[in-house]
């Protein structure tokens, strides 16, 4: 199902059924500042390994990343220093996961790695899914082969037409980018870039 969505002015109707399909266990494509991603609800275990199973991905072994509305919601699932709650401040909303140690309160599949990516994109669609959810959304990139189209990355028809049959929903927020986001590691308390993305990172 495709569904097209505006950086503001939905109809909240079209909102509503996006955060039923999530906290019901389902999974969405969206746009984010950067790629467009695949998702659930960051606290229902089943959908997340049901990405994990579409990624080919072992959560044991791979970081898995949440988006956050803001700032507050962060510190609820990851532990933040004071100087990397204003590193975070300068630079977010943005392009940007920061790796952060995370808390009790993620499932128990991000605790096997005790390491939670977290992005706040600059992208008022998927933001405001995550606000009215109440809840944080797990996050990764489409799962896209080496020699697949560049507009299976960039179209949402034709994200739809590949991966329809894997997701619950496709939102249509307009073309897609082709960056990744830049990837901070804070979990030592000093940031430490390990893939420079889109994101130019404000070190103040």
């Amino acid at each position: 199902m495709l569904l097209k969505l505006y950086n503001q002015n939905n109809n909240p109707r079209d909102l509503e059924e996006v955060v039923n399909i999530l906290k019901d266990g389902g999974i969405i494509i969206y746009p984010t500042d950067t790629m467009y991603g695949i998702g659930c609800h960051g606290l229902k275990e089943r959908a997340i390994e049901r990405i994990c199973q579409i990624k080919g991905i072992d959560p044991r072994k791979n970081n898995l990343s949440i988006i956050c509305y803001d700032l507050s919601s962060i510190s609820e699932y990851a532990k933040v220093s004071n100087n990397i709650f204003k590193l975070m401040k300068r630079n977010l909303p943005g392009p940007f996961t920061f790796i952060l140690n995370g808390t009790t309160r993620l499932p128990k599949i991000f605790r096997n790695r005790k390491e939670v990516g977290i992005r706040m994109p600059d992208n008022n669609i998927i933001r405001e899914i995550a606000r009215l959810l109440d809840a944080p959304i797990m996050t990764t990139t489409l799962p896209l082969e080496d020699h697949d189209d560049i507009g299976y990355a960039t179209n949402p028809e034709l994200m739809e037409e590949r991966f329809g049959d894997l997701v619950d929903l496709v939102i249509d927020g307009g073309m897609g980018g082709v960056e990744l986001s830049t990837v901070v590691d804070c979990t030592d308390g000093e940031p430490e870039i390990v893939r420079q993305g889109k994101g130019i990172l404000d070190e103040g």
